[in-house]
């Protein structure tokens, strides 16, 4: 179900692709709120490129009441978004842990982990991501989505050995019609406006947020 259900089994494995970048902070919001349940676990997979990464710092969470569904309260998600955007502006990698810290303030039952690889020679970020997602024997795949020139440049990755004739493939869509789990791209419409999802047999499917 793309949205899930109470009904839900648990103990599942669900993996969100995480970048400093507005998308991957949809994809979260997402998971959060439509699709992990208690006794899930929460995987955060970051794949460390630090030639195109420290370029894209963007806001992690605009509205916090977003993402405080639990019993938290409002102050404590304000403060983990502050310390998410300053993250970002000093360019490291604790958006990592901000944005643990942040599932944990929204789902205090679900289990949070990070996992992190780095681009390898011969291995692209598409790639790496399945790879990974059959090591950890992962149920649901849920990466933010784009469709406009930053995934041009942040996200797609060439279909084969050589760029020459090949049309460019955004990585979404790759793990989605690759991933041998449901894998879901997300594209978070505004703060309230829902999100658009894609999977092997939903494309552009509207969600209300």
């Amino acid at each position: 179900m793309l949205g899930g259900g109470k009904s839900a089994p648990p103990g599942r494995k669900i993996m969100v692709v995480a970048d400093p970048t507005q998308e991957s902070a949809g994809a979260l919001q997402y998971a959060l709120s439509k699709a992990v349940f208690d006794n899930d676990e929460l995987i955060l997979f970051h794949v460390e490129n630090p030639n195109w990464w420290r370029n894209t710092l963007t806001m992690f969470l605009k509205k916090p009441g977003l993402m405080n569904s639990g019993p938290a309260s409002t102050s404590a998600g304000a403060s983990a978004t502050t310390s998410v955007e300053e993250s970002f502006r000093r360019g490291d990698m604790e958006f990592l842990e901000e944005m643990k810290n942040a599932c944990k303030i929204c789902k205090p039952k679900i289990h949070v982990r990070i996992e992190k690889k780095a681009v390898v020679e011969g291995k692209d970020k598409a790639t790496i991501i399945l790879d990974q997602s059959k090591v950890l024997g992962i149920d649901i795949l849920i990466i933010g989505q784009r469709k406009s020139l930053s995934t041009v440049l942040l996200g797609y990755r060439l279909h084969g050995a050589s760029s020459r004739g090949i049309k460019p493939i955004d990585t979404a869509e790759y793990l989605i019609d690759n991933s041998n789990c449901t894998c879901v791209g997300v594209q978070k419409k505004g703060q309230n406006g829902g999100y658009l999802l894609n999977t092997k047999t939903h494309k552009n499917f509207w969600l209300l947020a």
